[in-house]
């Protein structure tokens, strides 16, 4: 049975030398009621040497980010291995094959998107998004990237702002963490 809880927008954005992830704060129950307003879905984890953004069914979401943070622990902190890894058990485990959910994870070198059919992608032009309003933040990111000086902090806020314009299930209640 699908989680009845979702809705959020995430955006990481790689510019000079930093890495910065924003995510909103609303999780929407079913389709048409806002049941919080001010989630938390971008974390540091690992000694706060990374930081996670996750969208997806609430449970999937926290579930994908322990088994991630696990093969943090198990390659001292190898962002692209422990990545891998996830990716091999996600697809070999029948119960991992099932989570809805995907996230945005980065350190100080590296920015990945973990999707929910166990592949791992980089992002080819430094930006990428997901969830309900991925597709606006990561229109408005890369519209700022070529367009402005903006810092990675900056972009990745001021299109998670845009995308909160246009989509129903992203709010103004924005978190960014910078790596």
């Amino acid at each position: 049975m699908e989680s009845m809880f979702r809705g959020t927008t995430i955006c990481g954005v790689k510019r000079d030398g930093k890495i910065a992830i924003a995510g909103d704060g609303q999780v929407t129950l079913s389709e048409s009621v806002i049941f919080k307003s001010n989630a938390h879905k971008v974390k540091r984890i690992y000694n706060d040497e990374v930081v996670v953004g996750f969208a997806g069914s609430v449970s999937d979401a926290f579930s994908l980010c322990e088994r991630f943070e696990n093969m943090l622990n198990k390659f001292s902190g190898n962002l692209m291995r422990s990545a891998v890894e996830l990716a091999g058990t996600w697809r070999e485990d029948k119960a991992s094959r099932q989570l809805n959910a995907m996230m945005i994870v980065a350190n100080k070198e590296t920015l990945l998107i973990l999707s929910g059919t166990g592949e791992v992608i980089e992002p080819d032009d430094n930006v990428c998004a997901i969830g309900s309003g991925g597709n606006y933040a990561l229109a408005a990111a890369k519209a700022l990237m070529q367009n402005t000086t903006l810092s990675a902090k900056e972009i990745a806020e001021k299109a998670l702002q845009i995308a909160g314009q246009i989509c129903v299930y992203t709010n103004d209640h924005i978190t960014v963490e910078e790596v």
